[in-house]
């Protein structure tokens, strides 16, 4: 466990003798990493933020069982696993195929910025939480079986020792140490190859100018302007619309066939999600005498190009805290 894990202790009467409330405010501090950490196992915003909820349902019902000999967060990982697991095997026994997501759902900056701050000794420990957290991790991690999944999660993000996965999970520390082979093996497989050479979100300045110029020339509806920035080998999906294309050519055909070149006008607001840049579209409806929202298109960037590109419908807009229209240009 991490030191804030030993740190953190309830005392020696454990949980029995608290009200609801006293409750919820211990708990209440680990939310959001609870939430974050069930989205890595779910891939999907709202089905994290279910299991969450019936975690700390179970939690209360069981609050006599925690003796305060652990931490708090960390008893609240066990239930929040399990919950995850459980979720799976009712909804989603099957792990995800053929390189898409279809239940692929975006995780906003802003409630990502409500995590507890990383130790800034330990850079390794931050590039961790903010690679497992970008799309392309979530994912070839949404590949796996959920209990390699589960074991990968525990150990390679958040640093459990085998033995207590091994207990959590009801296996051996030899069955646990051979699913994260297994697991690290099905992640290289679906892992971009380029991975080390991510730019890691959008503060560098080359990154930012890049997503200026891809805002631009989609507001333009410039194809040639966006093939220029494209990957020879860049991937576009748009979850839960199945499909994923891969190679430059065949991402600006079905954007050609899908009639992008013919929309009508449109404004862009820079956000971002996963910890990567994104843009979110709107196109103007004269019935509406405003712009409405289309799309929003999450960025991958590697070398200087885009090198993905996952695209979300317009239902995803409240979740990022996006207005819901913009006004007509030049309108206040």
């Amino acid at each position: 466990m991490t030191s804030a894990d030993t740190r953190e202790q309830v005392g020696v009467g454990g949980l029995g003798g608290i009200d609801e409330s006293a409750f919820a405010g211990l708990t209440a501090r680990h939310r959001r990493e609870l939430h974050v950490h069930c989205y890595r196992m779910l891939g999907s915003f709202e089905d994290a933020e279910d299991a969450v909820q019936e975690t700390l349902l179970r939690a209360w019902r069981r609050r006599e069982t925690f003796a305060g000999r652990s931490s708090l967060r960390a008893w609240l990982y066990r239930i929040a696993t399990n919950a995850c697991l459980d979720l799976l095997a009712r909804y989603r026994p099957e792990p995800a195929t053929g390189g898409e997501v279809r239940w692929l759902q975006p995780y906003p900056d802003r409630l990502l910025d409500e995590l507890p701050a990383g130790d800034a000794d330990e850079p390794e420990s931050l590039a961790v939480a903010r690679e497992t957290i970008e799309l392309a991790y979530l994912v070839a991690v949404q590949h796996l079986a959920p209990r390699p999944r589960a074991v990968l999660i525990l150990r390679d993000v958040l640093g459990w020792p085998a033995r207590d996965v091994a207990e959590l999970l009801g296996d051996s520390v030899n069955s646990v140490n051979s699913a994260l082979q297994r697991a690290r093996a099905g992640m290289r497989e679906h892992l971009p190859a380029e991975r080390q050479d991510w730019t890691g979100g959008d503060g560098d300045a080359q990154t930012r100018e890049l997503v200026r110029r891809f805002t631009d020339a989609s507001v333009a509806k410039d194809v040639d302007g966006l093939a220029a920035m494209l990957r020879d080998d860049v991937r576009c999906a748009m979850p839960p619309t199945p499909g994923l294309y891969v190679g430059r050519d065949a991402v600006l055909h079905d954007w050609v066939e899908d009639g992008f070149a013919d929309l009508g006008r449109l404004r862009a607001v820079p956000t971002a999600v996963n910890r990567q840049p994104a843009v979110a579209f709107y196109l103007w409806r004269e019935s509406e005498d405003a712009y409405l929202p289309l799309t929003i298109d999450v960025l991958r960037i590697a070398g200087g190009a885009v090198a993905e590109i996952v695209i979300f419908h317009d239902d995803q807009f409240p979740l990022l805290g996006l207005p819901q229209r913009l006004p007509a240009d030049g309108a206040q």
